[in-house]
């Protein structure tokens, strides 16, 4: 048996740009989503911590050291510059190594700086 788990999280990351004429997705910054192994193209739940609303994307690589938290298409009606996210991802996982699985998580700080990583 398996089960759908927490791979990754990305807690409190502020959105930097949104672009409702782009064809979809979210851009993060690349330190960022390879710090949080959240790779691009991988499917995300994004919740939005101002409004409540949750959706469900896939990422783009943004420029290293950027700091970008795009909306784009869709997505960028889901919240405005300023808003602060959580940014999830999952991984499927057999019964018997979920009790030794450790998802990513980074807790980020003002500027969509990296405050901590567990």
């Amino acid at each position: 048996m398996q089960k759908i788990i927490l791979n990754s999280k990305i807690h409190r990351m502020l959105v930097t740009n949104k672009n409702i004429n782009y064809e979809g997705s979210i851009e993060i910054d690349k330190e960022i989503l390879d710090l949080s192994n959240i790779h691009e193209g991988e499917m995300v739940q994004v919740v939005n911590l101002n409004t409540g609303e949750r959706f469900e994307t896939y990422t783009i690589a943004g420029k290293p050291g950027s700091r970008v938290c795009a909306l784009n298409g869709g997505a960028a009606r889901k919240g405005e510059i300023g808003d602060l996210l959580l940014i999830m991802s999952y991984c499927i996982i057999d019964l018997d190594k979920i009790e030794t699985h450790k998802p990513t998580i980074l807790i980020m700080g003002e500027g969509n700086e990296v405050k901590a990583k567990k």
